[in-house]
């Protein structure tokens, strides 16, 4: 008689687990999992602690319950953000990613019955949830050590917990994540490694780590992907808002790019000097500062901050992209956040929540309020640059419930200065309007780009792949680019724009273009463009650039529309700069070049290698890029 009964169905391997373990928890709400991250603290710290054969007890994190929430923090430095080459492939099915078997040598089997073995002799904590939406994506499980509740909390707050005596009993996970941190001593050199093993039928996933994203928020990202894969759709990396203007006129912009790209910014509010002016620009040489004054901002109704579901059922084949969130939390980077006043709005979210929140890399003390400009040092004066903080979705104030459909398509770059005497790609100006057919090649590229906070840190320029979330995925790079690209073709009313983000040229800017482009583009019903708006980039990767743009009656300087006309840049560094863009997108394009690529797909690319121009790329699809002057 099995002393395993749980309300839904069990893959054979969870209930032989769970059969041999001393101790199970069926968390059916976030509230058990709260108690369970602080259960066993002293003096209000709770320990998540390993035995690791041939090293003892290992410390991997301490935990404490702050007023606000759950604060987290890790002991090693690496640990505090997701290492971008942590996903192996266990299993035999197409891929382009690394695999087990070649990577160490042997079949993932014994190391699979390995994880299975110790997870039997640990205190388990487990919970049902759905990867995706209902009716779109998959029943799913996790089953991890109880000690390590606030890594359970995180996943719960992420993609939602269901009560288990609330569900069908032919509730049956397709997907399954195993956490087993001490195996990334024993097996895997200290790394985060995180297994996909795809079986018939079952997505396994075996977390290998305790930091929520390569598994918790990644992980189940390629599960997504996977489905989406065999059933000709995409879960979309991005941000999407709803902006209304003053005068009540709505626009829906979706925000996607690499780590680091402005995703989660382009939800928040502009951010204002003490006098209310925004601040353009500071120039990196003189110091000289460009303002400009905005009386009112649009309300912004925030989507998405991560993943969108986009699948068919969602559209309303009115040529616009149809989406929805794919998760019920946000996992919001707080680097940006350096000082009360930052950004009024998150931080009295975050400061005064409506239910508990897990923050990460915070520096809080038991008892304490976690404020999210107090960062932990990774050494002495040197801030963690990814702070974060998981916000449950239905704790942002104004949020949009269910599907939108989008009428812009907004392209993030971290961006470095540019100047005549250290020439580097930092040319894109405030933002550039993209033809289909370019905007397809941004996001096979998808630059890491400049002082990325999200991630370890990699020198020079890096690609995160198709769409953007190529790390997170577990097929082929072809096959996605021609999901990507038959996305673009399905929907030819959208628009495509590119926008940097830390610099424009010789100008430091932050996050301000994207801001700025958001104003403007809401305030003007952003889906038309004229020839009489625009002029083809020097860099015909940069689609057109903007002639002019006039937000509240005020000129936005053209030397952060046009790099080129910058003096300390010039056309020389700016060539440069276009230089290195053109060789990086190069070097990245060739590999999609496969035999089943689809044919419009290699005509865009060898149009790219050719060195083709803005208009040869408006050509290549049949969408219309700029309307006919009035």
């Amino acid at each position: 008689m099995s002393k395993v009964n749980v309300g839904f169905q069990l893959p054979l391997s969870v209930q032989e687990i769970l059969e041999a373990c001393p101790k199970y928890t069926v968390a059916s709400t976030w509230q058990e999992l709260y108690e369970l991250a602080t259960r066993d603290a002293v003096n209000g710290v709770h320990e998540v602690a390993y035995e690791v054969p041939g090293r003892g007890r290992v410390l991997e994190a301490k935990v404490c319950r702050v007023k606000n929430g759950i604060a987290a923090n890790y002991v090693e430095p690496y640990m505090r953000r997701r290492d971008p080459d942590c996903m192996v492939i266990a299993d035999q099915l197409p891929t382009d990613k690394p695999r087990f078997e070649d990577q160490y040598g042997e079949s993932f089997e014994s190391l699979r019955a390995e994880t299975f073995a110790w997870l039997k002799t640990q205190e388990l904590a487990l919970f049902p949830f759905i990867a995706g939406a209902p009716g779109i994506g998959a029943d799913a499980l996790v089953v991890a050590p109880a000690n390590a509740g606030f890594f359970a909390l995180g996943l719960a707050l992420l993609q939602g917990i269901l009560d288990e005596n609330a569900l069908s009993p032919d509730f049956d996970p397709q997907a399954v994540i195993f956490v087993a941190p001490p195996f990334r001593h024993t097996h895997f050199k200290g790394k985060q490694m995180v297994v996909h093993n795809r079986r018939p039928g079952r997505h396994e996933l075996f977390s290998y780590n305790l930091y929520p994203g390569p598994s918790a928020k990644k992980g189940i990202y390629g599960v997504l992907l996977a489905l989406g894969e065999r059933e000709h759709w995409l879960t979309a990396h991005c941000a999407t808002v709803q902006v209304i203007t003053p005068y009540a006129n709505k626009l829906c912009i979706m925000h996607e790019g690499a780590s680091g790209g402005g995703k989660s910014e382009i939800l928040e509010q502009v951010h204002r000097q003490k006098d209310g002016a925004l601040l353009l620009g500071t120039n990196v040489l003189s110091g000289e500062r460009r303002t400009l004054v905005l009386p009112h901002n649009c309300e912004l109704r925030a989507v998405t901050d991560d993943m969108a579901l986009c699948h068919p059922s969602l559209g309303k084949n009115d040529g616009r992209l149809g989406l929805m969130d794919a998760e019920q939390g946000w996992f919001v980077r707080v680097n940006h956040i350096t000082h009360y006043g930052t950004d009024p709005n998150l931080e009295k979210m975050t400061i005064h929540p409506t239910e508990p929140l897990l923050f990460l890399n915070i520096d809080a003390h038991p008892g304490g309020t976690a404020l999210i400009w107090e960062h932990i040092e990774d050494e002495p004066g040197k801030p963690c640059p990814n702070p974060r903080v998981v916000v449950p979705r239905k704790a942002v104030p104004g949020v949009y419930q269910g599907a939108v459909s989008v009428d812009i398509r907004s392209f993030g770059v971290r961006c470095p200065p540019n100047t005549i005497e250290n020439p580097t790609y930092g040319i894109i100006g405030l933002f550039h309007l993209l033809p289909p057919a370019l905007a397809w090649l941004w996001r096979l590229v998808a630059p890491r780009g400049h002082a990325n906070p999200s991630i370890v840190t990699t020198e020079g320029m890096s690609s995160e792949g198709v769409g953007s979330y190529w790390p997170f995925a577990t097929g082929r790079m072809v096959d996605q680019a021609n999901l990507l690209l038959d996305q673009i073709i399905a929907t030819p009313r959208m628009k495509y724009i590119l926008c940097p983000n830390q610099h424009v040229g010789a100008w430091e800017t932050g996050f301000m273009p994207q801001w700025i482009a958001r104003e403007y583009l809401a305030r003007r019903g952003g889906a038309r463009f004229s020839q009489e708006q625009v002029a083809p980039s020097r860099c015909p990767l940069l689609g057109f650039a903007m002639k002019s743009v006039v937000v509240e009656g005020q000129t936005i300087p053209g030397i952060l529309l046009r790099v080129e006309k910058q003096p300390e840049v010039g056309n020389e560094a700016y060539d440069l700069g276009a230089k290195q863009l053109t060789e990086f997108f190069h070097q990245e394009l060739t590999q999609f070049l496969e035999a089943d690529l689809n044919p419009v797909g290699r005509k865009i690319i060898q149009c790219c290698l050719a060195g083709g121009s803005v208009e040869d790329y408006v050509a290549l699809l049949p969408i219309t890029v700029l309307e006919e002057d009035d």
